[in-house]
């Protein structure tokens, strides 16, 4: 009922729909996060692993070990999840968090953090161990980001305009993710059934998240076989395209744009498509309009899938599979505190690993240094 009226109020203040989708907690994204926690209970705790970095000629031993970041600070707009997933990633990896909800998601969010609490002194720890800022005042953001001597790491989620303030009046070191925009490149050698099924998947299934795809690569040696289909399966789905030159004459209803116009992020039922004229010209795309998220391939070409692999410049890199699973909880990490775009010590999807730093374990015997 708290997240109804939430929901309900985003649409009298007419918020856009990729905002509306984040807010809403039907049953199956309920159930998705509980999941997601049981998942993480499962996982192994990475806090006090220890590896083995070698031995000194001078009989000195190295290790690393894992430990925690310390106190985790989330910023983020209208992402009730969020409460929960990094709840339970911090607790786990043995980090406190401060999370810092926007107003339209504020009272679902001190609803589930009140849920943590109770397990918590339950179990006779401090609730404070997750703590929700109660009051969305952007003044008292600004005064948390300014907490050096006590916030270790601020993880921003929400959209550009967002990470773009945090990382500019942070004094606290920030983890980014600026925004996501994710290609299909479909290779000369794709299964074009399977290359549909991943464009569909991947624009359709749902438009307001950060892994949808939002731009579309065709091999030029492919295009006439594999546009047409593309143009129907899109219209079908009411789905608006963008297209270069080159590509425009499959559709009969496109925004011819040009070769500089790409690298937008629509979060909605909006693609770019381009034409390419070979493999470098898909990696060259993804150079100039890419945004270190996700990048995908459809191929049966083994030696050109990893090619792409090795080349692409993402924190994930996928052949054949959908954009979607790039996401914490599909890739086994039960639940994702954010995705890092920046490679400040993590890159992609961060679980609770990525929630650790290592220090080193240094044993001796009596070593002086001469």
């Amino acid at each position: 009922q708290v997240n109804e009226k939430e929901v309900e109020r985003a649409r009298e203040a007419q918020l856009d729909d990729a905002m509306i989708d984040r807010l809403i907690l039907d049953d199956s994204r309920i159930e998705a996060m509980a999941e997601g926690i049981e998942v993480i209970i499962e996982l192994d705790d990475p806090v006090g692993k220890e590896r083995v970095i070698g031995t000194r000629p001078n009989g000195i031993e190295i290790k690393k070990m894992r430990i925690p970041l310390g106190v985790v600070c989330m910023i983020y707009e209208a992402r009730p999840n969020v409460t929960a997933d990094a709840g339970a990633l911090c607790f786990k990896s043995g980090n406190g968090v401060i999370l810092r909800g926007g107003k339209e998601a504020l009272d679902t969010s001190l609803a589930i953090a009140g849920l943590l609490q109770a397990v918590l002194e339950k179990h006779n720890l401090p609730k404070e161990l997750i703590s929700v800022v109660p009051d969305p005042d952007r003044a008292l953001m600004q005064e948390l980001m300014e907490q050096r001597d006590y916030i270790d790491v601020i993880i921003p989620r929400g959209g550009e305009g967002l990470i773009n303030y945090v990382t500019e009046n942070a004094k606290v070191p920030v983890i980014q993710h600026f925004k996501g925009v994710c290609h299909l490149y479909v290779d000369k050698d794709a299964d074009l059934d399977k290359a549909l099924t991943l464009l569909l998947n991947g624009k359709t299934q749902r438009t307001g998240v950060c892994n949808a795809l939002e731009g579309l690569l065709v091999h030029q040696g492919i295009a006439g076989d594999f546009l047409p289909k593309v143009a129907k399966a899109l219209a079908e789905h009411n789905v608006r395209v963008h297209v270069n030159e080159k590509g425009a004459s499959y559709f009969a209803d496109a925004d011819v744009i040009g070769e500089d116009e790409y690298g937008e992020e629509y979060l909605g039922l909006e693609i770019a498509i381009r034409v390419v004229d070979d493999f470098e010209g898909a990696l060259e795309h993804i150079v100039a309009f890419g945004s270190n998220h996700t990048e995908v391939i459809c191929t049966e070409n083994a030696q050109t899938a990893q090619m792409f692999q090795r080349a692409v410049d993402a924190s994930v890199v996928m052949v054949n599979a959908s954009s979607r699973f790039s996401d914490g909880s599909q890739l086994g990490l039960g639940a994702e505190i954010g995705i890092a775009t920046t490679k400040l010590h993590a890159y992609g999807p961060m679980g609770l690993e990525s929630l650790t730093a290592e220090k080193y374990l240094v044993n001796g015997s009596g070593q002086v240094r001469e």
